[in-house]
């Protein structure tokens, strides 16, 4: 769990962690050291024109990351001693961001001891301390130094991030057990009364030494070189040691009840589900968190705390898995060691009947067996030592959520229970389907052929033995029907051999045609009996047949099955293509977003053929924004506004008008916008290749886009100002079907 317990920049345990908007932690003082402030004046300046004037003194080679934290201490003194704000000043320096100046250009890092990625300080101009009258305020920002996520400061500068008060408390009770354990663990060889404290534990030995102890009984050579010397564990009661690890004082047991962050003199009441933070009563009067969707701050804590629980048990699970797993390696390594003993025993015997013929030869094919050997155990050893520590990162995570999941702060757990749910889950995925099978077996596939004569000994190598009956092509497969079914445009076959079945089957060749009495092709070629193929197109019929094939050569076909897709495309938003802002709820059909910026959501479904119509609901609708509606490639930029680059076509709205865009080109303004409850259909028409919008059952301007061809997605843009729910399945509607007249 110590691991969970580290700052990412200086690498020590935590001191005042406050938590960044991204959900991750760092010292206070350390939030310090890597800030920088930028004028306003120069914010659109290259990073490069910005530390023009006298460089500060260099560091030295064996410089680190103290010497970044020397020069932010100078800075923060000097500061303080020109007035300027005192204490303040400090707290309100921010981190000047590559992605704040626009220009992208490299800036030079630290390494924290962790391996952190950190930006360093920038120096500040010539007589930034005696800036003019007339010279803006300074803009600040702070990027995390672990995804380097930029974040901006208000005027409270540092102050303005919340304390992780949960953090703060483990970490006091995790020090205080470290303490009393290396107090409490004591030699276990020592003839001294009381006995010397221990300073290294043998884990093959299980034994505790003393420096004197380990020196005189336990000398690194011999037998004992190889044995492995740790510092000593912790007693059962400290932190991480078997122990509860003693409880923190509960919200009522005389621990200060927690304050609002922006009003001092109110306590947390509620949980703003917008914004993922508690609020207070304040909060909501002043109108920040009036239109949110907020509940009890209670209610979401036992919420909260019951999915971190329930995805505890899976990566509990998954550790047992990998125990027993390490086991059945341990035992792998075992039997390695026994079957490459016999096959060395074996080749000797072979060799030394050949007598003096083979003697050369007899070495050689010995270190062919020692160098098989040795890749297998390397194999298993390094399986081993993945295993192990992907066992001791999930372990130290449940040690450490088990910790938090003490605490009775609700507020506090709120704050970071979001970001541990996920590492929890990717904890758990991280054991995949075969993660925790050997990846090599103990069996060594090597025989020495004895059988030719005197003259060919110099030729004689090691061969695989595989000896094979000849068989025959596999029968005709058989289609199970009543399993085989289409959904939306995809389609999902099995099949089976026919019973009383001998001769052996390595594969199966799955062919579909191309949905218009074309001719057949390979969409699937592998061991399984059930396929399923997705991006077909709608309203399609398509024929299916499979055969199976083995060393022999390939069967004869199936009879043939018939597919009818859906007339109408049912799809969601696509929660693995959208960009990390955007928040789905309502099984994937309704989506909102967390930024200020635009971004971009893709459906479920590709069109490359026929009619297709759905809308979507505008339930949220607040300082007037332009969200975006349209169709778009799957490799769409998604991190601006929908139809900004050539793999978009696109309707942008606000409340008064509307403009087609594509390329950054804006054409058609039309009057007449959208707000709260309105409705925005798009109707893709692939047969005739335009596209056309419609707001509130009312054409919006001509039809915005011809001569479109090729594949698309449904697609949206939107910022956090607008939340929209997505309707499919729609039928045209008869006035959208009625054909246009040609115009004069």
């Amino acid at each position: 769990m110590e691991e969970e317990l580290k700052c990412p920049v200086c690498g020590s345990l935590f001191r005042e962690p406050i938590i960044l908007p991204c959900s991750h932690n760092v010292c206070l003082p350390c939030a310090r050291t890597i800030a920088v402030q930028t004028p306003e004046s120069e914010q659109h300046l290259p990073p490069l024109l910005h530390s023009r004037g006298p460089a500060p003194p260099a560091a030295g080679p064996g410089a680190g990351p103290g010497a970044a934290a020397g020069s932010a201490a100078c800075l923060d003194s000097e500061s303080a001693a020109g007035g300027g704000g005192g204490g303040d000043h400090a707290d309100k320096l921010s981190l000047h961001s590559e992605t704040d100046s626009g220009y992208g250009s490299y800036t030079p890092s630290l390494k924290s001891p962790n391996g952190v990625r950190v930006l360093p300080l920038v120096p500040a101009p010539p007589g930034a301390a005696a800036a003019p009258r007339g010279a803006g305020p300074a803009s600040s920002s702070l990027t995390c130094p672990q995804c380097h996520r930029s974040a901006s400061l208000d005027q409270r500068g540092l102050r303005g991030f919340q304390r992780n008060r949960l953090l703060e408390a483990i970490v006091q009770r995790y020090q205080q057990g470290r303490a009393a354990a290396a107090a409490a663990a004591k030699c276990q060889l020592c003839d001294r009364s009381p006995p010397e404290p221990a300073a290294v534990l043998c884990e093959q030995c299980e034994v505790l030494y003393c420096a004197a102890c380990q020196l005189r009984c336990h000398p690194a050579r011999g037998p004992f070189a190889k044995h492995r010397l740790t510092p000593p564990p912790a007693h059962p009661g400290a932190p991480g040691g078997g122990g509860d690890g003693g409880g923190g004082k509960g919200a009522g047991g005389g621990r200060k009840l927690p304050t609002c962050a922006e009003h001092d003199l109110e306590n947390y009441s509620m949980y703003c589900v917008s914004c993922r933070s508690p609020v207070c009563y304040q909060c909501l009067e002043e109108g920040k968190h009036n239109k949110h969707d907020v509940k009890a701050l209670g209610a979401m804590w036992k919420q909260h705390k019951a999915q971190l629980s329930q995805a505890l048990n899976g990566v509990s699970d998954k550790a047992k898995e990998a125990k027993e797993f390490l086991v059945q390696l341990k035992n792998l390594l075992q039997q390695i060691q026994e079957n490459g003993l016999d096959y060395e025993a074996c080749l000797v015997a072979q060799c030394d009947a050949l007598v003096d013929a083979l003697t050369r030869q007899k070495a050689k094919l010995l270190t062919k067996v020692t160098k098989e050997r040795e890749h297998k155990l390397k194999v298993v050893w390094d399986q081993i030592n993945h295993c192990t520590l992907k066992l001791r990162q999930s372990t130290g995570l449940m040690e450490y959520c088990l910790e938090v999941i003490k605490e009775n702060d609700p507020s506090g757990f709120l704050q970071i229970s979001d970001a541990l749910i996920k590492r929890v889950q990717v904890s758990q995925e991280q054991w995949v389907k075969g993660a925790l099978e050997p990846k090599v077996s103990a069996e060594f596939d090597l025989t020495l052929d004895s059988e030719p004569l005197l003259q060919s000994i110099h030729q004689l190598d090691f061969i695989q033995m595989k000896c094979r009956v000849p068989v025959s092509v596999p029968p005709v497969p058989l289609l199970q029907l009543e399993k085989c079914c289409t959904r939306n445009n995809s389609v999902t076959l099995a099949w089976r051999m026919p019973p009383l079945s001998h001769n052996p089957v390595e594969g199966y060749i799955l062919e579909l045609d191309d949905g218009d009495g074309g001719q057949f092709r390979e969409v699937y070629v592998g061991k399984e009996t059930l396929c399923t193929i997705d991006g077909l197109h709608f309203n399609s019929t398509y024929n299916a047949r499979v055969k199976a094939f083995n060393s022999s050569g390939v069967g004869p076909y199936s009879k043939t099955v018939i597919l009818q897709t859906s007339d109408v495309a049912w799809f969601t938003f696509d929660p693995s293509s959208a960009h990390r802002d955007i928040v789905l709820s309502n099984d994937n059909q309704t989506a909102t977003c967390n930024s200020y910026d635009d971004r971009v959501v893709l459906g479920t479904a590709a069109f490359s053929k026929g009619v297709h119509y759905w809308e979507l609901h505008v339930d949220r609708y607040d300082n007037h924004p332009d969200p975006a509606f349209g169709i778009a490639r799957i490799n769409v930029v998604k991190d601006m506004m929908l139809g900004k680059d050539d793999k978009a076509w696109a309707m942008y709205v606000d409340n008064n008008r509307s403009w087609f865009m594509h390329c950054n080109s804006h054409t058609n303004r039309t009057e007449g916008g959208v707000s709260k409850g309105a409705t925005v259909g798009v109707l893709l028409d692939l047969n005739k290749h335009n596209l056309t919008f419609y707001i509130n059952g009312q054409q919006q301007g001509p039809p915005a886009f011809e001569n479109i061809e090729g594949v698309f997605m449904p697609a949206l843009s939107l910022n956090r100002n607008v939340q929209v729910t997505l309707h499919t399945g729609l039928e045209v509607p008869q006035s959208v079907k009625q054909p246009k007249l040609p115009n004069n």
